[in-house]
């Protein structure tokens, strides 16, 4: 790697923190410039705004945070175990890049804003989704998840959860909304998801 590639993800990497701290309006140029030590021009030689900036930092937040919500995924066996496994990893697990989910905190700020922030949320969400609809799915296949299951809507009933449930412990400061999450949702997929083999009548 170049010596210009490193400064760039150096930037990338001090601007994730700020901006999924603060939001793209709550970080100025001064603060980029302080926390990468570079001078405005330095930023701009491999950046051509701090919107640019914001977007790359976006997707290196995320990539941070999905690898912690997929940790140990490929290791656990059966499709319902698997989708315990990332609601666990979403309740147990922190990115190491702070501030919280990027995905929540970018769809709510670029809204209405940032049309490229809002698409880069709008991918990555897709990303989270399609990684829940393949577990499903396999589950399916395999008759571990019952055919009636709509893997879509699964998928958006646990990201839905999980997100409003970490809204929610976060203007609370305490983790209950969470604990009651995971609670019910796992409680969901062995009554509802879970495809149960039937006896036969004696």
């Amino acid at each position: 790697m170049s010596k210009g590639d490193e400064t760039r993800e150096r930037i990338i990497a001090k601007a994730a923190e700020l901006f999924n701290q603060r939001g793209l309006e709550g970080t100025s140029m001064a603060d980029l410039m302080e926390a990468t030590g570079l001078e405005k021009g330095g930023i701009y030689r491999h950046f051509p705004s701090k919107e640019a900036v914001a977007a790359e930092a976006f997707d290196y937040a995320w990539e941070a945070a999905f690898q912690e919500r997929t940790r140990d995924l490929d290791s656990i066996p059966g499709s319902v175990e698997r989708l315990k496994h990332l609601i666990d990893n979403f309740v147990e697990r922190r990115s190491s890049i702070p501030g919280g989910c990027p995905l929540l905190n970018t769809a709510i700020e670029a809204d209405d804003g940032n049309p490229v922030l809002r698409e880069r949320a709008r991918q990555a969400l897709g990303k989270w989704q399609d990684l829940l609809i393949s577990v499903v799915n396999q589950g399916i296949q395999r008759r571990e998840i019952s055919s009636g299951v709509d893997p879509g809507r699964l998928a958006m009933l646990i990201i839905g959860s999980l997100e409003g449930a970490l809204m929610i412990s976060r203007l609370e400061r305490n983790r209950a909304a969470l604990l009651a999450a995971r609670s019910h949702l796992d409680d969901y997929l062995d009554k509802e998801v879970r495809a149960h083999t039937r006896r036969s009548e004696p």
